[in-house]
């Protein structure tokens, strides 16, 4: 999006203004991502997240094509060619535990990023096409992140991916074919290894394409802020560059600091102990587990432990499961609240917090034993969930009387500091 006042570039130097004529890559980034890009006064921390997203994919990046310099795509070298990494390349221990880390922070900030949205509203026109990106990506992350953690080849490597891949077997018909075609055989084994190493190399740099597109779509109607309410005037922006610059990269040396305590002094924290057992087909682990982020989804999942009519119970799971993610891309019509921001939404922002309590158990039961009680958790947990953007979020849009919102922005800066400048404009829930 492009202001009247933003600033234009305007480059002096003789060689830069040869290369704006020629290839105007420094025109582009400075209006996407420099003084050339207005945007709201009052982002706060909660904004950092995207360009941490977009760190956390470098680090992946990085350290994922270092990786495959020394890895084996083969069931018979697989595993041991990432602990001669481990030993044996020098720095290959930080190379290995920064993308098996990274992965994890990578998921952190795009939860939390998602979380923001769902609060501030973000997902709310004119800024539908901006989410639905988002949550392209976020599937793209998925199956990326699915597919690494079959390729050291361990116990819960090669479990997790009979597990997985075994989910398609309920398809009525079509299923069991599918799951053949995805391993290139009735197990696990050097087909399913090659196709998910190659496609786990590829996949990062589609992400990164979607993310421009994800920028790109950001950068017509503006950025959202915590108020919901849009520009109005220059008054109400600052550029990009130097302030959030700043910000960010403030942000970024919390991040990289948290993520070098956790790889320095705990590098095995967020793994599993099996995953150091080479895989075996003929010893089953007794709990098998997805790694921590799919937690919520694999509670879902494991909450249908009964048929309904003629549908067996493992198909209501994996339609649930997925369905949990598909839903999200339904929530700028589900929403039809007038007002943005969870701020100005007293009900919204109760039953909010109660989402991300629910979340959060449903985390915790998706680690957890298939056994009682939380296997009756997970359904309890699981029936919130859908409930809540399915029937809560819009018989709250439709009844709840929001908070009087401030006139602008910078309005909403100055009533911060107790100072005023004009007045406050309600908006009726309709």
């Amino acid at each position: 999006m492009s202001f009247p006042w933003a600033e234009q570039y305007t480059p002096k130097n003789p060689v830069m203004v040869w290369i704006d004529e020629k290839l105007p890559l420094p025109r582009l980034a400075y209006n996407a991502v420099g003084a050339g890009y207005p945007v709201p006064r009052n982002l706060n921390y909660f904004w950092n997240f995207g360009v941490l997203a977009g760190l956390a994919l470098m680090i992946q990046i990085v350290t994922g094509v270092i990786m495959a310099m020394h890895y084996g795509a083969n069931d018979l070298v697989a595993f041991s060619t990432v602990e001669q990494t481990m030993r044996d390349v020098n720095a290959g221990w930080l190379m290995r535990y920064a993308h098996a880390n990274g992965a994890s922070f990578f998921f952190i900030v795009v939860y939390l990023h998602i979380f923001r949205g769902l609060y501030f509203g973000s997902y709310k026109a004119p800024r539908e096409m901006v989410w639905l990106l988002g949550l392209v990506i976020f599937l793209l992350m998925m199956a990326t992140a699915f597919m690494g953690y079959v390729l050291p080849w361990g116990q819960m490597s090669y479990w997790g991916a009979k597990v997985i891949t075994g989910l398609f077997g309920a398809i009525p018909v079509v299923g069991e074919p599918i799951q053949t075609w995805l391993l290139g055989g009735f197990a696990p084994g050097n087909a399913s290894l090659n196709r998910f190493f190659s496609l786990h190399f590829l996949l990062p740099f589609v992400i990164a394409g979607v993310i421009i597109l994800h920028i790109w779509a950001l950068h017509i109607p503006g950025s959202s802020n915590p108020t919901g309410v849009e520009v109005k005037g220059p008054q109400d922006t600052v550029p990009f560059h130097p302030y959030y610059t700043a910000k960010d990269g403030f942000g970024a040396g919390v991040f990289l600091i948290a993520f070098c305590a956790l790889l320095f002094f705990a590098p095995n924290f967020l793994g599993h102990p099996d995953n150091y057992i080479e895989a075996n087909p003929l010893s089953t682990p007794a709990h098998i587990v997805p790694e921590w982020y799919f937690w919520p989804f694999y509670a879902i999942l494991r909450a249908f432990t009964v048929d309904f009519f003629f549908v067996p119970a493992k198909l209501l799971g994996v339609l649930a499961m997925f369905a949990s993610i598909l839903l999200l891309f339904f929530l700028p019509w589900l929403d039809t609240s007038p007002v943005r921001s969870g701020k100005y939404r007293p009900t919204f922002n109760k039953f909010f917090w109660i989402l991300v309590i629910d979340v959060l158990i449903l985390g915790w039961l998706g680690g957890a034993p298939a056994e009682e009680p939380f296997v009756m958790m997970s359904q309890v947990a699981a029936a919130y969930y859908f409930a809540h953007f399915l029937i809560i979020l819009p018989l709250i849009s439709r009844f709840e009387k929001p908070l009087p919102l401030p006139g602008s922005i910078t309005e909403a800066v100055l009533a911060k500091y107790g100072k005023t400048d004009g007045a406050t404009v309600a908006v009726p829930a309709e």
